[in-house]
């Protein structure tokens, strides 16, 4: 690093666009199904559960790695090219 420069990078610009620990669009497709499943079919206890299960796993996933959405999209899209 050279002496005397210096460039103030803001926070967002490096962080992972997270919704309360969780990926946002995972944390909005969850909330969606779990208010689809407790409003819709009255299940209000399946629905509150299902939310927290779901946005447990997806918090725990973000703190491994915050890009596992998109990994895990790349990855299903990627032919099999290597077979044993």
């Amino acid at each position: 690093m050279v002496e005397g420069y210096s460039i103030p990078i803001h926070r967002s610009l490096t962080e992972p666009l997270l919704m309360a620990g969780a990926p946002r669009s995972i944390a909005i497709i969850n909330g969606t199904i779990a208010a689809a499943i407790g409003l819709g079919m009255q299940m209000w206890a399946a629905g509150i559960v299902l939310g927290l299960i779901g946005h447990a796993a997806a918090v725990c996933a973000a703190k491994k790695d915050p890009k596992f959405l998109e990994v895990g999209v790349r990855h299903l899209k990627q032919g099999a090219y290597l077979s044993c």
